[in-house]
């Protein structure tokens, strides 16, 4: 089946197989790696993009049901020539240590810090909840997270996770 949707901003058509999922379609499809593959059970949160609006785990999306849909990858937040200033703010804290987690969870700080952009530090740790990382200890995600909203600590990021 051809499926039609609009990925990071731009018109795109992909044929899909009906066992596909978004996840799938994104990387082999339409050559978007940024978003992992990791535990395809929606448990890692590497995977996480925005889609109609609403941060979910692709591996978790059948491609057929994307049609017509809107979709964020990691990708699509920064524009031409600047990142976006929460990957900035992951990169200028050395939250992003070997990298397969990172996509997702600037994907999903982007996300919270657009719908709450002065979220508190249990918001903050509740958004991100389901996105695993084995190497920085949270701690450099949350000051990131912090410097991304433009305050200092609102996460308790001075204390580890």
């Amino acid at each position: 089946m051809i499926v039609t949707l609009e990925v990071n901003g731009e018109r795109r058509t992909a044929e899909v197989a009906g066992w596909e999922s978004l996840l799938w379609v994104l990387r082999e499809r339409l050559g978007l790696t940024g978003a992992k593959d990791a535990c395809q059970q929606g448990e890692c949160g590497s995977c996480s993009v925005i889609f109609d609006g609403q941060l979910v785990c692709a591996c978790l999306v059948m491609a057929a049901d994307a049609e017509g849909a809107q979709v964020t990858t990691v990708e699509g937040l920064a524009d031409a020539t600047d990142l976006h200033p929460v990957q900035r703010a992951y990169v200028d804290e050395g939250a992003v240590q070997c990298g397969y987690c990172t996509p997702g969870l600037v994907v999903a700080t982007a996300h919270l810090l657009t719908e709450h952009p002065d979220a508190t530090p249990d918001e903050v740790r509740e958004a991100l909840a389901g996105n695993l990382c084995r190497c920085t200890g949270y701690g450099s995600v949350l000051r990131a997270v912090a410097a991304a909203q433009g305050a200092s600590d609102p996460a308790g990021a001075d204390r580890e996770a």
